[in-house]
């Protein structure tokens, strides 16, 4: 994780090692806060937001899921990230270290005020930060694909907490997937969800090649409304392929043909085995890596489609 300098935090720029909360903070008792992850790559105009708008629409909708009161709007949010990263030269700052994007993680949160269940009139905050972050699963794990583990843990289920809002109790969940996964050995988990379907990774959407048809499993499954999903969805229908939301059983992910993971922070990641069962031919597949290929061509500023996906800082 490579530092930048300054901070967002609740109107005004603090020094990265000088952002702090109190420890009765609401959130860090009860978990009442809603996040982003958005990433910025270098593109020949400079660092570039990739789809930042969808994102920040997606923070004000976990919000008001939550019933979270704030003023802010999205072109609000979206222009102090960009001053965030001209704050941090964050494109120096790629340049110096090697690096491709930064990380930016909004994060909406129930301040300090009373305790109890109910956050009453306790202040909402915002804090926006960025640093640099490589491939969430692995430069390897991108370019040939990861091991996965099913995990033991269900998916949240709508009648506990929504999971179409990215809130930061549901991800309590995700962490023990992903603990699980890694102590076993794997690299990552998949969840199913209380009826048994496919759900989604602990911070991925999933998607399955068979025949040449992409899969993936519908919100109603579990799944979060992924951006990156959504990216890797357009792709596939502009290169001509089926793409279909459906309910898929553990068992047809052992017999796809290709799989892979889709995220702001996994960006496309081929998953090559589940539970020591090899996928397809053990290796990212030529779907796959058509679809990683374009991926990284949009975000990154190299392709003429879809410039309207990036926003320059």
């Amino acid at each position: 994780m490579l530092k930048t300098n300054w901070i967002w935090h609740h109107g005004d720029w603090v020094r990265f090692e000088d952002a702090k909360i109190h420890v009765l903070t609401h959130a860090l008792h009860y978990g009442t806060g809603v996040f982003e992850g958005i990433r910025a790559y270098q593109t020949p105009q400079g660092p570039a937001l990739f789809r930042v708008a969808e994102h920040y629409q997606r923070l004000l909708d976990s919000a008001r899921i939550y019933m979270m009161p704030h003023t802010y709007t999205v072109p609000q949010l979206v222009s102090l990230t960009q001053a965030l990263l001209k704050k941090n030269d964050v494109g120096s700052m790629l340049q110096q270290h090697g690096m491709e994007s930064v990380y930016i993680r909004p994060l909406l949160y129930v301040g300090y005020g009373t305790m109890g269940l109910n956050p009453g009139k306790n202040p909402v905050e915002l804090m926006i930060a960025a640093w640099g972050w490589g491939s969430y699963l692995g430069d390897e794990g991108v370019k040939s694909g990861i091991r996965c583990k099913m995990s033991s843990w269900a998916r949240i289920d709508s009648r506990t907490l929504p999971p179409l809002a990215k809130c930061t109790a549901n991800y309590a969940n995700s962490i023990l997937a992903k603990q699980e996964a890694l102590s076993n050995g794997f690299d990552e988990a998949i969840l199913l969800n209380v009826n048994g379907m496919v759900a989604e990774g602990p911070g991925e959407n999933i998607f399955m090649i068979q025949n040449g048809e992409l899969t993936t499993p519908p919100p109603s499954d579990g799944a979060l409304k992924g951006i990156t999903a959504d990216t890797a969805i357009w792709i596939a229908q502009s290169m001509g392929l089926k793409v279909s939301y459906r309910s898929i059983i553990r068992d047809e992910l052992f017999l796809a043909d290709e799989l892979f993971f889709t995220g702001t922070a996994a960006e496309i990641t081929p998953i090559r085995e589940i539970d020591g069962r090899v996928i397809g031919s053990g290796t990212a597949g030529p779907i796959t890596q058509s679809i990683q290929s374009r991926y990284f061509e949009l975000v990154r500023g190299a392709s003429n489609e879809r410039s309207d996906w990036l926003t320059v800082s």
